[in-house]
């Protein structure tokens, strides 16, 4: 019955959020310092990331062609499909459930047990469109970070195959461009405007609706990652579902 009611809290929270707006101006302000902390400063450690595991997946590929019949060229091939399709879109969310949902869970959850929350309803102020509005639309700009992602990945990928010895320049390009079919792009981007609304919206529920004190705030932290990560990967699943199969 409790989660019936956890489901119900949800979608009311997102019809509130679109519900009265906060002033143009003010907002204008929010978004890009959301922007800021949930976006740009995600960029490091998606780079790193992206760039070693980027190398795994081509060295991994290398190691496993044991016959001497299959062409280099499936080195990058692999790399590509591993990054594109899964890799970025996907792995990368879950990351970003725990670095981007935990500070949006804990930032919302500090300013309910500090009353700040209770401060901007007495004032008139839609809090759900304040606190939560702003992330939404800044996580729009979640894809450019899946970009670079991308990008890094598959060149973590060509350093590996290439400067490890396992594949020629050439040999490795030609796997990047061979079948390659641009609809996979369309898909790898769908579900990243899917993981970023959710990205966005389920930590801000976690940390809106809680209840109790500072402990309690850690606690819906933890939530807030486990259910993002639940809901990303499941997610995942029925996209794929629907638009590969």
């Amino acid at each position: 019955m409790k989660y019936l009611q956890d489901i119900g809290s949800y979608f009311l929270m997102i019809k509130k959020v679109f519900g009265s707006f906060t002033k143009t101006s003010v907002l204008k302000h929010l978004i890009f310092k959301e922007i800021n902390d949930l976006i740009i400063s995600s960029l490091g450690i998606v780079a790193f990331i992206s760039f070693f595991v980027g190398g795994v997946v081509a060295i991994q590929t290398a190691l496993n062609m044991d016959n001497p019949l299959i062409p280099k060229s499936l080195i990058g091939f692999a790399t590509r499909q591993s990054v594109i399709l899964e890799f970025a879109p996907t792995f990368i969310s879950i990351i970003m459930a725990g670095k981007v949902g935990s500070f949006i869970t804990s930032s919302i959850g500090s300013m309910r047990v500090t009353e700040q929350i209770d401060a901007l309803e007495v004032m008139g102020i839609n809090s759900l469109n304040y606190l939560v509005f702003p992330k939404i639309v800044a996580l729009m700009f979640y894809p450019f970070v899946i970009v670079i992602s991308m990008f890094l990945g598959i060149l973590g990928g060509w350093v590996a195959g290439v400067y490890g010895g396992f594949s020629s320049s050439t040999a490795f390009i030609s796997g990047l461009q061979d079948s390659f079919i641009p609809y996979q792009l369309f898909y790898a981007f769908f579900k990243t405007f899917v993981f970023a609304f959710i990205l966005a919206t389920v930590p801000s529920w976690q940390g809106y609706y809680m209840k109790g004190g500072a402990l309690e705030v850690g606690r819906a932290s933890t939530n807030s990652f486990v259910w993002t990560s639940v809901l990303i990967i499941s997610a995942n699943y029925i996209i794929t579902q629907l638009l590969l199969s």
